[in-house]
């Protein structure tokens, strides 16, 4: 081959802050492997992880190892072709001449790597992130508000028409409609703890008073794992519907202040009314109390003046 060849050697070195058993945990998550054999690649003699691989594949690979807390690095080699599955055979327990420094870890490595997990929207497997939490909820509101308004329409006519059996049938489905929706929402729930690290029995904390009011803004507010972590590789990046989908929520919180100060605005205008009106009808307030001018017009004028003109003698006429 004419085009230059590389390989991904790794030595057992460690990113900064990275914790060895969280490296192990999250090669054995990226490789799909056991991790007792990823402990082999832990003995301190440099092993190649990958070889044969074009300088774009290398960086591509060097970079999904970093993210599991690695140190790896790129090396070049001549291109050839090994089988991993054939390292046991030439790795006697006793080992009678030097060894390769380049020798394939016993780890059996899969040729492809998996930087991001696979999205399982019905189940608690997987992991979710903070945008993706707020678009699923989002897509489940708004199927649960078109089923409830179809629901709704139903029940209106099953109400003007007096039918009783049609009534039950509609509790009985609104009942399985609301335990749907409880499900959907504790699988997204779950899903995002596990993004955080945490377990998914931690959702429990919704029932507790008090924490429950709260909990939901932390599975908002908490960052998720940037590598793999026990629950499995990261999710993969957020598509343009998941953005904007997230972003409804604003509008929502929007409306939702906006009818709420027209609401206050209009309670406290009708309170207002009230005071005035029990107050007139109390008798509180009267009309010697309320100055109210008047315009006299010209006849009470007239009369007034000639009220003020002193009496005639009609005998002296």
């Amino acid at each position: 081959m004419s085009e230059n060849r590389f390989k991904i050697v790794f030595d057992g070195a460690l990113l900064p802050g990275v914790d060895i058993g969280t490296a192990k945990l999250n090669l054995a998550a990226l490789f799909k492997s056991d991790v007792t054999a990823i402990e082999r690649l832990f003995s301190g003699r440099p092993v190649a992880l990958k070889r044969d691989l074009s300088h774009a594949d290398a960086q591509t690979y060097l970079q999904a190892l970093k993210n599991t807390g690695i140190e790896a690095r790129i090396e070049s080699e001549p291109s050839i072709e090994l089988n991993l599955s054939d390292v046991h055979e030439h790795m006697p327990a006793a080992v009678a001449e030097p060894q390769s420094p380049y020798a394939p870890p016993l780890a059996n490595v899969s040729e492809s790597v998996a930087g991001f997990a696979t999205l399982k929207p019905f189940g608690v497997e997987g992991r979710i992130g903070r945008l993706r939490f707020l678009a699923w909820s989002m897509v489940l509101s708004l199927v649960t508000m078109a089923v409830v308004g179809v629901f709704a329409i139903i029940g209106l006519a099953l109400v003007s028409s007096d039918s009783t059996a049609g009534l039950i049938i509609g509790g009985i489905l609104a009942f399985f409609l609301c335990l749907a929706f409880l499900i959907a929402s504790i699988m997204i729930s779950v899903q995002r703890l596990h993004d955080i690290g945490w377990s998914g029995w931690l959702w429990l904390l919704n029932l507790v008073p008090f924490v429950g009011s709260f909990f939901p803004l932390l599975l908002l507010a908490m960052p998720g794992n940037q590598t793999a972590n026990r629950y499995g590789a990261p999710p993969p990046p957020n598509s343009t519907a998941v953005k904007v989908l997230s972003a409804l929520w604003l509008v929502v919180i929007a409306l939702v202040i906006v009818g709420a100060l027209a609401g206050g605005l209009s309670a406290i205008q009708d309170e207002y009314e009230n005071t005035l009106e029990s107050s007139y009808q109390s008798g509180s307030v009267t009309t010697d109390e309320i100055e109210v001018e008047v315009e006299p017009d010209a006849n009470s004028a007239a009369d007034a003046a000639e009220e003020a003109l002193p009496p005639v003698d009609s005998a002296k006429e």
